[in-house]
């Protein structure tokens, strides 16, 4: 767990992490749009409906590790 300042509490730890977390939600929605508009020509170019995935897969992992850190605070 990365090293944090003890003037914040566990409550304000989670919402700063649900602010990074509904960012992410913003992105991952953004690159939905994306694909949805690069499979929308006649012939998509496959590298970037593969780029638009792979940023996808990568806001996946962030948000995973976002739900990870704050899930023990949570409990405390």
């Amino acid at each position: 767990m990365p090293i944090t300042p003890d003037v914040l509490s566990n409550d304000e730890k989670v919402n700063i992490i649900n602010q990074h977390i509904r960012s992410l939600r913003f992105a991952e929605y953004n690159a939905d749009l994306d694909l949805i508009e690069a499979n929308a020509v006649s012939n998509p170019d496959a590298v970037s409906v593969s780029e638009i995935n792979s940023r996808k897969t990568a806001i996946a992992a962030r948000i995973a590790a976002l739900d990870a850190e704050k899930a023990p605070l949570e409990e405390e």
